[in-house]
């Protein structure tokens, strides 16, 4: 139930314009399983119960597969709103889960019962052309910032979706078509705004707070509410990028060439390798549609130039079916699979760190590549030497800097009929893989796995962000996450 805010105007009062207003809105909320009134919350944006317009479709993730049913969900306006959200979660011991983009393959972002601090309305930018910086607040896309930065002939590294949450992408790592050159997103990081489990507002850098700046470069959303990101942003314009595919016949070949070409090859060029089946849908000519195949989707960043040479390996070792390679606006790039994959399909996702591709892994690969069970499945090998591994293992809480790719396997598909299809294939492909791989997972890219394999992810790194945890979110408040339990409660797991 809502009831007047003594802080507005009565009835028939005149209201100050919106945006001098200085208002609050007050709910009040029965918790039915511990039978109990919630107080009122002070807020300058929205609050969402169950029986709101606007509840279902705030909930939502990009993730149609997790359906999930929060009491209240927080939409903040400000950094204040989040303050108050995370005072009265921790006052009122609600469950608390941090929604941004919402493209969290576990769902991260929403959580069933408790509360939900939602982001998405805090999407200031700022850009400074000179310094070479942007300033993202942490309801912000990837596709909002790449719209900011273009205009100054700048990107920031990370993502091969435009609609992907900016704060989830970074405090995961941030893997996209600019890692060889420039790095992971958090090595361009270079500031964030965090509100605490205690609701204190702290600047993380590497001169304010450096052990939460630390953990805050691949540990996730574990260490508190990041409001806002500071970025070193790139000199990336117009690049020479796209796709080559080549037949599924040509895969075992195609495998060899590229893991040996990638792991040598200039750091202008990135290329990620996917086995796919082609969209029925243009660019792609109708004798390929449906047809199983495998691709690798290139992005070169040096002087168009030289564009020409940069390829020339891969077209001259084997012509493709079909080369799609031609100059694009960064943004353009980033937002290319943005149709082929709108939100609200069903997904399920298998994560693996890869070093080497022995000729046993090719042959599993083969295997499960011709059983790609529907059109929007995919595995894919995303390249994370270059750039990205001149950074030391434990310079930042991402821990796998050593590797050569991350490996993502994703069933995906519209209809929930097809869950159990797609969600097998994806175990047993992964099952295959497992024994061939690194170790662990890219955080960003992990279902909920369990406490043994997010220790895998973190490895060396785990003990000391445990240690981080517990002075910053010593009671683990924020553990809706892929959890890094405070250390003294880590003596119960282990």
């Amino acid at each position: 139930m809502h009831r007047r805010c003594p802080l507005l105007p009565a009835p028939g009062r005149p209201v100050m314009p919106a945006a001098s207003a200085h208002y609050c809105v007050t709910t009040w909320y029965m918790l039915m399983e511990k039978n109990r009134t919630l107080p009122p919350i002070s807020l300058r944006g929205q609050i969402l119960q169950p029986q709101d317009a606007g509840y279902d479709a705030a909930r939502r993730l990009y993730n149609g597969m997790i359906d999930k049913h929060p009491d209240l969900i927080v939409r903040c306006a400000d950094v204040a709103d989040v303050i108050s959200a995370v005072n009265y979660a921790r006052e009122e011991n609600l469950l608390v889960a941090i929604h941004g983009g919402g493209h969290n393959g576990a769902g991260l972002g929403m959580c069933d019962r408790g509360m939900v601090i939602d982001l998405s309305l805090m999407r200031g930018i700022h850009v400074d052309p000179e310094a070479r910086t942007v300033l993202v607040e942490g309801g912000c896309t990837l596709g909002d910032v790449d719209h900011a930065t273009h205009a100054f002939g700048l990107a920031l590294p990370g993502g091969i979706i435009s609609t992907t949450g900016v704060a989830g992408l970074t405090l995961g790592g941030g893997l996209g078509y600019l890692t060889r050159q420039y790095g992971l997103t958090i090595d361009s990081l270079l500031e964030a705004d965090v509100v605490l489990a205690d609701g204190r507002l702290v600047k993380a850098s590497a001169e304010h707070n450096p052990d939460l700046f630390w953990a805050l470069r691949g540990g996730g959303g574990n260490f508190g509410v990041v409001t806002s990101f500071l970025f070193r942003v790139h000199p990336v314009d117009t690049v020479v990028a796209g796709p080559m595919l080549w037949s599924m016949e040509d895969a075992p070949e195609m495998l060899r060439w590229y893991s040996r070409f990638i792991k040598t090859a200039p750091e202008s060029i990135y290329g990620f390798f996917a086995f796919l089946m082609v969209p029925p849908a243009e660019p792609f000519p109708q004798h390929l549609h449906l047809k199983k195949m495998c691709a690798i989707v290139w992005c070169y960043t040096g002087a168009p130039s030289g564009a020409e040479e940069a390829f020339r390996p891969a077209r001259a070792f084997k012509k493709p079916a079909l080369d799609l390679v031609g100059p694009l606006p960064m943004p353009a790039l980033q937002s290319m699979f943005d149709g082929l994959y709108p939100p609200g399909l069903h997904w399920y996702w298998k994560a693996d760190f890869v070093n080497e591709l022995p000729e046993e892994a090719i042959t599993e690969h083969m295997r499960f590549g011709n059983l790609l069970p529907t059109m929007h499945s995919s595995m894919h090998l995303y390249p994370i030497n270059g750039a990205a591994a001149r950074i030391g293992q434990k310079d930042t809480a991402w821990n796998y800097r050593n590797a050569t790719w991350s490996m993502v396997i994703v069933g995906v598909d519209p209809d929930p009929a097809n869950d159990e299809k797609i969600t097998a294939w994806a175990r047993a492909y992964f099952d295959a893989l497992h024994p061939y791989s690194a170790g662990g997972a890219y955080v960003n890219f992990m279902m909920e796995e369990g406490a043994d394999r997010i220790r895998a992810t973190y490895g060396a790194n785990y003990a000391r962000l445990s240690s981080i945890k517990a002075k910053y979110d010593p009671q683990n408040l924020f553990r809706v996450n892929q959890n890094i339990q405070p250390a003294e409660r880590e003596h119960i797991f282990t």
